[in-house]
This record gives C-alpha cells, structure tokens and sequence, in this order.
C-alpha cells in the first residue's frame, strides 16, 4: 500500500528502511525526503504512523529464528 504518493513510498519500502535500522521519524524524514519541495508534506505530518510501521516490522523480524543461509534461498521455479 501506498504511503505517500507524492514520493512513491509504500509500506514495504518503510519496512525496508526499518530491517536497515531507520526507525525515527527524522531518520524516515531524511530517508524517504519527505520534507523535500516536490512533496505535500502529509506524511511528514503523519510520520507517527510511518515510525509504527517501521518498528513493527523491526519487532516482527527480530523474533523470528535465523534460518541457516542455504534454507533463506527462495526455490527456483
């Protein structure tokens, strides 16, 4: 799902950004440029909602078990 038209920004690029450890919103601010001109500015606003998607996608894969390398492939098809 979109987060921010203005810059193209969805859900899993937030996770994304999170897994990379940007999870304060003036890190996600920076990150994403959503204090830039060519943005509207309503996610800088929102950025509460963005921190909450960032830290639960934190919480969600710290705890979950570290599969060995050779299991974290995907199968080909």
């Amino acid at each position: 799902m979109y987060v921010c038209l203005c810059k193209g920004l969805t859900e899993s690029d937030v996770q994304q950004a999170a897994l990379n450890g940007n999870v304060c919103p003036d890190t996600l601010k920076v990150c994403f440029g959503l204090e830039d001109e060519d943005c509207c500015g309503r996610c800088a606003k929102n950025i509460d909602e963005l921190v909450g998607i960032a830290k639960s996608a934190r919480s969600l894969t710290s705890t979950l078990p570290m599969l060995p390398q050779h299991q974290r492939q995907r199968p080909a098809y």
